[in-house]
């Protein structure tokens, strides 16, 4: 049976350091718009504390996160066992996106690997967290975490990159503006 904690317990966090890889949804908030479901790995999740998280966002196709947590600061995120038990992790919170002017961008940035093609760092302050069974989530072996982005923004460059998050970056699928590094 589910649980719902006021943070993140010492069994989440355990839990949620030995996944590779997990989920982030956010949500405009116009009925007819389109909720962001955006699958994650790489190394790139943060639990600074029991009620805040942060992950590195890669250069990507679009930068839905960014525009829906500038509009409304609604994120959740769910971390689901692919292995061993199955269980289910969800946080719960407030979203800000950390760009590289960002006065806490360096602080931040300090503590995951380099990697080409960041564009920003997602923070959440957490206000609910909840475990769920995950039964149906089947099992699966990781065979490892592809290489295939880092690849493509060593490809492009930093000028490339740059020109990139202009032309796709700037505004979400519903048109909402984004906070885009300059």
């Amino acid at each position: 049976m589910g649980k719902v904690f006021e943070s993140i317990t010492e069994a989440m966090y355990r839990f949620i350091l030995e996944q590779p890889m997990f989920f982030v949804a956010t949500a405009p908030l116009a009925a007819d718009s389109h909720v962001n479901l955006s699958p994650k790995g790489m190394d790139s999740f943060r639990i600074l504390a029991p009620n805040r998280v942060a992950y590195l966002d890669f250069t990507g196709s679009g930068n839905e996160t960014s525009a829906h947590i500038a509009e409304n600061g609604r994120i959740t995120f769910m971390f689901c066992a692919f292995t061993g038990a199955p269980m289910i992790v969800r946080l719960y919170g407030i979203g800000a996106t950390v760009l590289p002017e960002s006065a806490e961008w360096e602080s931040l940035r300090a503590l995951f690997p380099a990697y080409p093609g960041i564009r920003q760092i997602i923070t959440a302050e957490i206000t609910r967290t909840a475990t769920s069974c995950g039964y149906g989530v089947p099992l699966m072996d990781l065979v490892d975490q592809r290489n295939t982005m880092i690849k493509w923004a060593e490809a492009k460059g930093e000028d490339g990159l740059v020109a990139y998050r202009a032309q796709k970056n700037e505004s979400s699928i519903d048109g909402l503006p984004t906070p885009l590094a300059r």
